[in-house]
C-alpha cells in the first residue's frame, strides 16, 4: 500500500513538472508574440526619426515613445513590459531588478561563448514576495542605426552628446558595437 502511494505521488510530481514545462512554453510563446511587434514598432519609429531629423531625433523615441508603448502594452495585458540593461541610460525605467540583472549577466556569458543575441532568451516561473510570476526576457542586439546614440564617443555627434548629457546626465549606455547585447525586453506576468 505504501509503495502504491509513493508511486502515485511520484506520478503526480512528474505530471506537475511536465505541466509546468507546458505552461512555461505557452507563456513564452505569448510573450514573444507581444515582444515581436513591440520591437518592430520601436525600430520603425527610431528609423523614421533618424531619417527625418538625424540621430538626435531618435532620443525622443527612446525617451518618450518607447515607455509610452511599453506602458500601453502593460496596461492592456496586465503584465509589466520594460526594457532593461546592465548599462542603464534611464535609471527610472531601465534599471534591472535582481532577476533581470542575473539574467542579463547570463545573456552576456552566453554571448561571450558565441551564442547569437537574436537567439538569447530566458523564461522562468519564479516565487516572489507578491506571489508567483512568469518572467521572460529577450536579448536586444545593437543594430547599425543605434551607433549614433549608443556607439563609441567617436561615433556619437556633438549634438547627440549634448542631448544625452541634458536628458541623461548619468548615462552609461554607450561604447557598444554592432551585434553586442544592448539589453533586453523584459516581461513580468503575475500568475
Amino acid at each position: 500500500m505504501k509503495k502504491s502511494i509513493a508511486l502515485s505521488a511520484l506520478f503526480v510530481l512528474a505530471t506537475s513538472a511536465a505541466y509546468a514545462a507546458d505552461d512555461i512554453s505557452k507563456l513564452k510563446e505569448e510573450s514573444i508574440a507581444v515582444i515581436g511587434p513591440f520591437a518592430k514598432q520601436l525600430s520603425e519609429a527610431n528609423q523614421k526619426a533618424v531619417k527625418e531629423g538625424g540621430p538626435a531625433s531618435a532620443i525622443v523615441v527612446c525617451k518618450d515613445i518607447a515607455p509610452a508603448m511599453a506602458g500601453e502594452i502593460s496596461r492592456n495585458k496586465g503584465w509589466k513590459l520594460s526594457r532593461v540593461s546592465l548599462k542603464v541610460r534611464n535609471p527610472l525605467l531601465g534599471t534591472p531588478d535582481a532577476w533581470e540583472q542575473k539574467t542579463l549577466q547570463d545573456f552576456e556569458a552566453r554571448y561571450a561563448k558565441g551564442e547569437k543575441p537574436e537567439t538569447i532568451a530566458a523564461a522562468e516561473i519564479v516565487d516572489e514576495p507578491a506571489g508567483k510570476s512568469f518572467r521572460f526576457m529577450k536579448a536586444v542586439a545593437l543594430q547599425q542605426g543605434c551607433l549614433g546614440c549608443h556607439g563609441t564617443p567617436e561615433q556619437i555627434s556633438p549634438e547627440v552628446k549634448a542631448s544625452l548629457a541634458k536628458d541623461y546626465p548619468n548615462d552609461k549606455a554607450t561604447g557598444y558595437s554592432v551585434g553586442q547585447i544592448r539589453g533586453a525586453v523584459s516581461i513580468k506576468r503575475p500568475l
